[in-house]
């Protein structure tokens, strides 16, 4: 089981990728199609063609971190891609992904959400 603090965002890059790339080659892709700081401990999620491999980057306090997972039948569904190249999604709907679950149909239940904190009343 898949278990990250709320504070932690997850990208999705929707761009297939080569399944050979590593470390810095992906590093330079997290900085390229999301716009963002590859070591800002945020996870970086990229998928092969035939979308049965997934490496996901991030920073582990230390250095850069690479897990890696190979489907031996079937294929990890996700929102094929859109205008966008990348897509945010939640830990738990990460977790839903690499467990073969759709999160899109799944519906979401209203929720506190906190603002940011320049949208916050100071008292």
């Amino acid at each position: 089981m898949l278990t990250l603090p709320g504070s932690v965002k997850v990208f999705l890059c929707l761009v297939p990728v080569d399944m050979r790339l590593s470390f810095d080659r992906l590093a330079a892709l997290v900085t390229d199609f999301h716009g963002e700081d590859p070591l800002s401990g945020h996870l970086y999620a990229f998928f092969s063609r035939r979308r049965n491999r997934v490496k996901v980057l991030y920073w582990d306090r230390d250095g850069l971190a690479l897990w890696h997972k190979r489907l031996e039948r079937g294929t990890f569904p996700f929102p094929s891609p859109s205008s966008s190249a990348s897509l945010s999604v939640t830990p738990g709907e990460l977790a839903m992904l690499l467990d073969g679950v759709n999160p899109a149909p799944a519906r979401r239940r209203a929720r506190f959400v906190l603002p940011p904190p320049e949208d916050r009343k100071k008292t």
